[in-house]
């Protein structure tokens, strides 16, 4: 029997069993399934029902989401020492457990300091439960199915933003109280027993990147050695700083369109609810189509010249539903921000693994959220004071978009880096 007899089996199944890494895939697929079924996509269902119960300013709850964003980046460096050192399992765990509890805590909210410090509490249990300690275990495991392996990863967010449409029905029948009560008990049950599943690096596990022995006679070429970079020799590069500032440029509209897409068609398109939450179950669609065509594409092609064409996409679509509440409009909007979305997510990872090696990655990721934190947090609050200011989302949408479209001169501008500085401690390492 061959060690690699298909194309299927080359990436499943190299040595005649499931590599342990789709494991983890998988696990790291179901963690962010709950995150965003339970609480990144359903934001904007919560502050329709918050604002009518509260009288809460959109300001206010945006700057609530957007204080949690901050939360995250601050802590960015930390955490990515600490996954760096610690490995995943330990910080995910204490991650689970803080966002479940802080669910709990916010179905008890009765005024808005108590609404802030729960969403901090939330903030840090998806922070350190969630998407960048799932990333540095992945990166480890894979490198010739990087950029595969991570879309695959976060088909779990899309899944996710596809149940929007049950949780919105769940709200209206039983109350945001009941519901986000219920959401905590479930990211404990499931999340516990899914973070379990990651672990860190293959060597520590007897397995090797991909699971491929590149030294069989049946295995493929082996991918090129990669350059191990540390935090301090990666900050040093352009490429850091120019693929941080895109990355956070593109967040700006993905951060406004998860916060006020649903206020956006309910109060000034003449939505209703479900009807607004259905439009984010297409969009989600097309950010699944987008992801799985992300990895199969990051893997082959040009991953900067990718992000630089799907921040085009990212602007256009965002003007199309801001200037036009038709069917065609909103559609083309799902079509352009869907794609852009689930291509360039996986690449966003997969490009600083690819420049800036494994052996730092979490730290480098933490480093680079102190960037992007700022297009994830300043997208809700300039589209809500704006809105507040003009009774719409006119001005803050197109603000956005302009904002946005300067990304794709960034991702052009990303070049690789040739080798890490001297004296950093950098390596090399065949992968």
């Amino acid at each position: 029997m061959k060690l690699v007899p298909d194309r299927f089996d080359a990436m499943v199944r190299p040595r005649g069993y499931v590599f342990y890494g789709w494991w983890i895939v998988l696990s790291s697929a179901g963690v962010q399934w709950f995150s965003a079924f339970l609480w990144m996509s359903s934001y904007g269902a919560y502050v329709v029902l918050l604002e009518e119960e509260f009288q809460w300013s959109k300001a206010l709850l945006s700057g609530a989401f957007a204080l949690t964003r901050i939360e995250s980046g601050l802590l960015g460096p930390l955490q990515g020492w600490m996954v760096d050192r610690y490995g995943p399992i330990p910080v995910l765990r204490t991650g689970i457990v803080c966002f479940g509890v802080g669910f709990m805590l916010f179905s008890q909210v009765q005024n808005l300091w108590q609404f802030y410090s729960t969403f901090l509490l939330i903030a840090l249990g998806t922070s350190l439960g969630g998407y960048a300690t799932l990333m540095v275990s992945l990166v480890n495991w894979f490198s010739k199915y990087r950029a595969t392996a991570i879309s695959l990863s976060q088909l779990g967010y899309s899944l996710g933003g596809l149940c929007i449409p049950i949780l919105a029905l769940a709200l209206e029948a039983w109350g945001w109280r009941t519901v986000a009560f219920g959401s905590g008990i479930v990211v404990l049950f499931l999340g516990l027993p899914m973070v379990q599943m990651v672990k860190h690096r293959p060597e520590d596990h007897g397995e090797v990147p991909d699971g491929i022995d590149y030294d069989h006679p049946d295995a493929p070429a082996p991918p090129r050695a990669q350059v191990q970079f540390t935090a301090r020799a990666a900050m040093r590069t352009s490429a850091f700083w120019l693929i941080s500032i895109g990355h956070a440029l593109a967040l700006l509209i993905v951060s406004a369109v998860i916060v006020h897409l649903i206020p956006h068609l309910t109060a000034g398109s003449g939505y209703s609810l479900v009807m607004a939450s259905n439009i984010v179950l297409v969009l989600t669609l097309f950010q699944i189509v987008g992801q799985l065509l992300g990895g199969w594409a990051g893997d082959r092609v040009s991953k900067r010249w990718v992000c630089a064409a799907c921040m085009v996409a990212h602007t256009v679509g965002l003007l199309l539903v801001t200037y036009y509440a038709t069917y065609i409009a909103v559609l083309g909007f799902c079509v352009l921000h869907g794609l852009a979305w689930g291509v360039r997510g996986p690449m966003m990872v997969a490009i600083r693994a690819d420049y800036f090696g494994t052996e730092a990655f979490g730290t480098i990721m933490g480093f680079s959220s102190l960037i992007v934190m700022f297009g994830m947090s300043g997208g809700p609050i300039i589209a809500g004071i704006m809105a507040d200011a003009d009774g719409n989302y006119v001005n803050g949408f197109t603000l956005l978009a302009v904002l946005a479209l300067s990304g794709a001169l960034c991702f052009i501008a990303a070049k690789p880096p040739k080798a890490a500085p001297a004296n950093t401690g950098s390596s090399f390492q065949s992968r």
